[in-house]
């Protein structure tokens, strides 16, 4: 059984006047993402792939149909399904360990497990001697390897990515992408989690997803669903990685001035 199970998910907003019509944002969407698998889903602004990332997270519910993790319905937020945003949404009153450690202490697990897990976590994304540091001293890339880390800490099943490297310079974004691709790769089949990554970036995709799910313009609708078969680390100079490229920009770019 698939760890996350989308079936027949469509999701209808309501007009903001009683003039406006709905507006029906996913459309029928039905995909399984196995356990420990990289997911990414891509496609144009306003084709519902925020909107799909938030339901599997309990934020929003379908309209219609159903989505479960381990055959239960996702219902509410959960533990269980962690959340990386795009700003960070770091407590600048709290040190970086702090930040980490604050989803700890609402799950209430013993403060001397809570710094053994602190500890893990801070060397796992690269940031010793960082730990008492607030976030107002720590640069982009930082902040956002410990957004990963308070994530990951309160050791969800599937971890949720919302264009997490989106406000980073085009270098941090890429030392970032470098970085979470070495956690997939060092990640042994005990720690590993499943990941949805919401990315507007074709490359970034490429180089972290075990599969890509490219949705068509709004309504959402699958378009196409591609496994990447590249070994880790991934080389953008590969062929095979250019020809994957060239292969998701075509989908994307028929998707340019589709009728909504």
């Amino acid at each position: 059984m698939s760890e996350v199970n989308i079936r027949n998910v469509t999701k209808i907003y309501p007009g903001h006047s009683p003039k406006d019509a709905p507006v029906l944002a996913l459309d029928d969407i039905s995909v399984n993402i196995a356990d420990k698998e990289f997911c990414s889903i891509i496609g144009h602004s306003g084709c519902g792939k925020t909107t799909l990332l938030n339901m599997l997270a309990g934020f929003e519910q379908p309209t219609a149909g159903n989505i479960t993790v381990h055959g239960e319905t996702v219902g509410r937020p959960s533990w269980s399904r962690a959340m990386v945003f795009q700003d960070y949404a770091l407590f600048p009153w709290l040190t970086v360990e702090q930040n980490i450690s604050f989803g700890l202490e609402m799950k209430q697990i013993p403060k001397e497990k809570r710094q053994s897990v602190i500890d893990k976590q801070i060397r796992l994304v690269g940031l010793a001697g960082f730990e008492k540091r607030y976030p107002h001293q720590l640069s982009g890339g930082m902040k956002q390897r410990v957004s990963i880390a308070r994530a990951l800490s309160v050791d969800p099943e599937v971890l949720l990515m919302d264009e997490p490297f989106a406000a980073l310079d085009a270098q941090n974004r890429a030392i970032m992408q470098q970085e979470m691709g070495r956690l997939l790769a060092q990640a042994d089949a005990d720690v590993r989690k499943t990941m949805v990554l919401v990315t507007h970036s074709i490359e970034e995709a490429i180089l972290l997803s075990d599969r890509i799910i490219v949705l068509s313009s709004r309504p959402g609708r699958i378009k196409e669903i591609l496994m990447v078969d590249l070994p880790r680390p991934r080389n953008e100079d590969d062929p095979n990685f250019i020809a994957l490229r060239h292969h998701l920009r075509e989908l994307i770019n028929e998707e340019v001035g589709a009728v909504e």
